[in-house]
């Protein structure tokens, strides 16, 4: 039923409707709550990989450190959110979609920077900015490559994108780069506040409903952040420098091409794009239960490519739609995109002062850990549940064995390609390009006839074997 205060239930429905500004406010800042945590982990892990994270001096010796990232992360996740729900012409869905920094990216930009530190941040950059042009061109053919992803592929992909980030998560609740080598690296203290992060959300997310509920992680981190505090492990000594209010600075890292970068980007917004696609769709069903329009999808996608490539000249990460906030239109009934605009809004107030970023900054590593260890778990288990859907025959258990193997043994075994140049090595060793590209490689090409034998046999030979 819906909420009368907020509007009636056509009005609800339909995306030009604004609510009364005292409820549309709140409704704005819980999609900004939603999708906060999820929003500036990416920045913080890249920042980590090329050596200006947790624990550095860069910042001292005047290279910006992560603060800046973070700042970058809420300002375009703002400003590609305005985009989509204001439109541009053609540009934007016009439909509450909230954008943020996407983790579908980081198995490929990780590489990027391990190994070349902040000198590979101008390389990463111009390969978001060149990959967003690419996501953008994609809208003019959205609609025509959907048939080669069926969610054999894409439970796939998404589950690789899990399985790749979930040490990220192991190494950050242990204490991070900072400890690797110490004794400080796996102790009590580091696993204490990031074990009350993960219990706390659990608690919250299954015995709480609505606001509450929807905000889970944040206010878990919130919780192991108090604990980390209380044990002294909260450094606020670049709040008191980070400036009150800086603008975005074009070409921050400078710009360098580096093509497994650029090819890794232009691959990875493919996949981007479809998930955008989902996520239109999941918007429009669960907010005015009807299908999307070709010109949402389309609009979407150009906007999804034009944030993304807006933020890599600026120093920022690729954006994309928000699947946690689809979720929560579905909650809420409220399909209003000005609600949505409000928070970005939000967003882009506090990416334009750095003190926000800084104080973020404070969160210690293995707080964050505990976070993005259920973070990064549901990534992957999202993944399972669309694998749900796939009939289990021979074909198809062939296609996702064969990906998922080599897939994740490359990326388990990188020096199994030191031989190879480093572009390879960088678009091979994520996992994610080798998984996805086998499988819909033979998705494409394996007859649909071998899909008639069932997997019963290859099971009965299995516990045949245990009973000998």
């Amino acid at each position: 039923m819906a909420d009368q205060s907020i509007g009636t239930a056509e009005q609800l429905r339909d995306p030009n409707y604004m609510p009364p500004l005292g409820k549309a406010v709140p409704l704005g800042l819980q999609h900004v709550l939603a999708m906060f945590a999820s929003n500036i982990t990416p920045a913080i892990i890249i920042a980590g990989a090329a050596g200006i994270g947790f624990g550095s001096d860069q910042g001292a010796l005047g290279f910006p450190d992560m603060t800046y990232l973070i700042q970058m992360s809420m300002f375009f996740a703002g400003i590609a959110t305005l985009i989509q729900t204001i439109g541009i012409g053609p540009v934007g869905g016009k439909l509450p979609i909230v954008q943020g920094t996407s983790f579908a990216f980081l198995p490929v930009m990780i590489p990027a920077v391990i190994g070349l530190g902040t000198a590979g941040l101008g390389g990463l950059m111009t390969g978001v900015m060149i990959g967003g042009l690419f996501h953008f061109c994609i809208g003019f053919f959205i609609g025509k490559i959907r048939f080669a992803l069926p969610p054999l592929v894409t439970g796939l992909i998404v589950l690789m994108i899990g399985l790749s980030l979930v040490s990220v998560g192991i190494k950050y609740a242990a204490g991070g780069v900072p400890a690797m080598g110490t004794e400080k690296f796996g102790s009590l203290a580091m696993w204490f506040p990031a074990l009350v992060v993960i219990c706390i959300t659990l608690c919250i997310k299954f015995f709480t409903k609505g606001f509450t509920a929807v905000s889970a992680i944040l206010i878990g981190i919130l919780a192991g952040y108090i604990v980390a505090l209380i044990m002294g492990q909260v450094n606020f000594g670049n709040v008191g420098r980070a400036a009150g209010f800086a603008l975005p600075s074009p070409f921050k890292y400078g710009f360098s091409i580096n093509w497994a970068i650029i090819i890794g980007m232009c691959l990875m917004a493919i996949i981007s794009a479809i998930e955008t696609v989902g996520d239109v769709s999941g918007i429009t069903k669960g907010g005015a239960g009807r299908e999307a329009t070709n010109t949402e999808i389309q609009g979407a996608t150009f906007a999804d490519g034009l944030g993304t490539a807006i933020a890599g000249v600026f120093g920022g990460l690729p954006n994309t739609s928000f699947s946690q906030n689809v979720g929560l239109v579905a909650m809420t009934g409220v399909m209003s995109r000005h609600v949505v605009t409000i928070g970005a809004l939000f967003l882009i107030a506090g990416g334009l002062v750095p003190k926000v970023g800084a104080i973020i900054n404070t969160i210690p590593i293995n707080v964050l850990g505990g976070g993005v260890i259920i973070m990064f778990g549901m990534v992957a288990s999202a993944g399972i549940h669309m694998l749900s859907d796939v009939h289990w025959n021979r074909r198809n258990m062939v296609i996702f064995a064969t990906a998922l193997s080599i897939g994740l043994g490359l990326q388990l075994v990188p020096e199994a390609l030191q031989h190879t140049g480093k572009t390879v090595q960088i678009l091979m060793t994520s996992g994610l390009l080798p998984a996805a590209f086998i499988a819909i490689l033979l998705n494409l090409l394996l007859p649909q006839d071998l899909a008639d034998d069932e997997i019963e046999e290859p099971l009965e030979g299995l516990a045949d074997h245990d009973h000998a």
